[in-house]
Parts: C-alpha cells; sequence; structure tokens
C-alpha cells in the first residue's frame, strides 16, 4: 500500500487542478526542482497512484448522464453483466456495492431519446440476466465538475455488432431515429 505524504498531496491537487501543469511549475510550488517534481511524479503514475488522461465536459458536449440501479440474482449474473459491458463506451463507471443494489453505473447518451433507449432496450444494462430489480435516475446537473472519464477510446465505428452483442439495425428506435446506435459500430450516426 503506498501512502501519500504532503509532497504528494500538493502536487495531486496540482495536478487535479491542471493537469498540464509543468514540472518546474510542480517544483515550485513543493520546493523541488522540475526534476524532483517529475521524479514524484514518475513514481505516483509508476505505483498506480495517479493516472493522467483526458476526461470529457458533459455539459459542453451536451451529453445526458444518468445513474443506474442493480439487484443482481447472484454474483455469477453480476459478474457476466459486468462482463458484457466491459467495452461499452456509454458506460462510465461500475460499481459494486454490499447494499441492496449489487451494482451502482454511471452511463452517458448523446441525447434525450438515446439515454431513454439505453435505459430500457436490449443493449440497456437492464435487459441483462439475472437482475431481480433496476432503477434508472437521468441527472440533471452534474454538481462542482462536470467533467468524465467517457471512454472515448472505446468508440472506434469498426464493428457490426455491438461489444454487448446487439446489433443496433433492426432495433425499432434506431429505425426510427430515437437512437443514434451504439458508438463502436459502422452505423453509428451520433457524436461520440
Amino acid at each position: 500500500m503506498t501512502e501519500l505524504d504532503e509532497i504528494d498531496r500538493k502536487i495531486i491537487s496540482q495536478l487535479q487542478l491542471n493537469g498540464r501543469t509543468t514540472f518546474e511549475e510542480l517544483g515550485k510550488l513543493v520546493g523541488y526542482t522540475s526534476m524532483g517534481a517529475k521524479k514524484r511524479v514518475d513514481r505516483l503514475l509508476k505505483t498506480g497512484v495517479i493516472s493522467i488522461s483526458a476526461n470529457l465536459n458533459t455539459t459542453s458536449l451536451n451529453l445526458f448522464p444518468a445513474i443506474v440501479l442493480l439487484e443482481m440474482q447472484s454474483a455469477e449474473a453480476m459478474n457476466e453483466l459486468i462482463k458484457r459491458f466491459e467495452y461499452c463506451p456509454r458506460v462510465v463507471h461500475i460499481c459494486t456495492t454490499l447494499g441492496g443494489f449489487n451494482i451502482i453505473a454511471l452511463v452517458i447518451a448523446e441525447d434525450q431519446e438515446t439515454l431513454e433507449s439505453i435505459s430500457m432496450e436490449k443493449c440497456s444494462l437492464r435487459s441483462g440476466e439475472g437482475i431481480r430489480r433496476s432503477e434508472f435516475y437521468p441527472i440533471g446537473n452534474i454538481q462542482y465538475s462536470p467533467l468524465l472519464m467517457v471512454r472515448e477510446y472505446l468508440t472506434h465505428k469498426e464493428r457490426k455488432i455491438a461489444p454487448c452483442n446487439v446489433d443496433c439495425r433492426p432495433c425499432s428506435r434506431y429505425q426510427s431515429q430515437k437512437c443514434v446506435g451504439c458508438p463502436t459500430t459502422q452505423y453509428y450516426k451520433g457524436p461520440l
């Protein structure tokens, strides 16, 4: 287990405010040289304490986030569902819990109609086997920071079938243009 000292905390805090802070600026902040700050950042990266990535501003991109709560029948069903959506770019986070709901997920959609589709169609987290009950809560506003780790790197638009094994083409909502389709497929009609 890695422990953080005050220098680590200052560096992390500054990088959270501005991930492009230079090593020279970080060094001045903590009383180190730029090389000393670089070594600290490298250690934090190497030990997995931090990662440096680009988060997307869901507000400026006009994305629609929602929370999905799932109560699963078994650990096997839970693991299958998690595996099914591992490469879904709309699933921002999946957390397993010890409460009444076993899974809490944060999902995003490109528009209100697509959000409705991913709440109830075959491509929905709620459509999996072994789900006892589920709840779906569209999010009005994200407080503090609209920046989310949307997995844009998964939106390669090369597949014919989505990673969750759903074909968008025969879906009535896709055909009636009430859903933009899966961002991993050739048939995708959205901005991601």
